[in-house]
């Protein structure tokens, strides 16, 4: 298969140990299971490239789920595919029905 075995580094350690070693004020080098953790996420982020995001182009986002959320409003999530965007800028919502315009009042990214 052509699998380069040789080149791919592997981490060992238990993420429940990690879990279980856990403490409010955890940090790198408090613990080993602990450590095990930071030195996984260390080498993912030097191993894998991050994608290459086209931020020149217009704002699109794909929308996964809509939910009402009672003293928010309707809070739109998914994936942006291109572009940038900000609070207080208005975007059109693209789909089935007719294009309808909001405006932007907050963003959150989860990785």
């Amino acid at each position: 298969y052509e699998y380069p075995g040789e080149e791919i580094p592997i981490i060992t350690g238990s993420a429940l140990l990690a879990l279980e070693s856990l403490t409010e004020n955890s940090i790198e080098n408090c613990n080993k299971w602990v450590q095990k953790i930071y030195d996984l996420m260390k080498t993912v982020d030097e191993y894998i490239p991050l994608p290459k995001r086209d931020t020149e182009k217009p704002f699109l986002m794909a929308i996964e789920n809509v939910v009402s959320i009672t003293g928010r409003g309707t809070v739109a999530t998914g994936r942006v595919e291109r572009g940038m965007i900000e609070v207080g800028q208005t975007v059109e919502l693209v789909g089935l029905k007719n294009t309808k315009e909001t405006i932007i009042t907050g963003l959150e990214m989860f990785q």
